[in-house]
This record gives structure tokens, sequence and C-alpha cells, in this order.
């Protein structure tokens, strides 16, 4: 099952403890700090990005692209299928 929109939202939302119709499609740093977190758990791996690909994960949609695109090549590497692992509901911090 690939990342999709909707488990962004859903991941990005747990931050701040929103509804999924309070996250803008701007991210902010603490919020993308918040989500590559949540993704590295979920999907078992570590992500490493450069300073341009960050600069490109500022909205929902360039998050996505660089998230998928980074645990379908950390997954290929360790001979893994990108599935995420079943996870309980992430809180934001202080919730």
């Amino acid at each position: 099952m690939a990342l999709d929109h909707d488990q962004v939202i859903a991941v990005l939302a747990t931050f701040g403890d929103r509804t999924p119709d309070a996250v803008a499609d701007q991210i902010s740093s603490l919020e993308l700090t918040w989500l590559i977190a949540q993704v590295e758990q979920r999907y078992g791996v570590v992500l490493d990005f450069g300073d341009d690909v960050l600069a490109g994960m500022s909205t929902v949609s360039g998050a996505i692209a660089a998230l998928r695109a980074a645990i379908a090549a950390a997954q290929a590497d360790a001979g893994q299928q990108p599935q995420p692992r079943p996870q309980p509901q992430p809180q934001a911090p202080g919730a």
C-alpha cells in the first residue's frame, strides 16, 4: 500500500490535535519533522533527505512525492516491499 494523500493528512492532523479539515496544504518545518518521524516509524525505514528535497516537501503533494520515492528506495535496498507496520494512532507532543 503506497502512502497516499489521506494518510499524510491524517498524520499531520495528529500534530496539534487537529481535524484533517484543518490541515493546510503548506507544511511547516515542525510539521515536516513530525511527518518524517511518523513515516519512519510506520514503514520501518530511516529517511535522510538533502536540503533540496526538504525544500520540495513544503506542501502536502511535495511531501507525498518525496516520501513515496524515499520509502520505495529504502525498502528496495533492504529487499522489502513498502508495507506500513501496524501502529497505534500517533499522539502529538503534549497531547
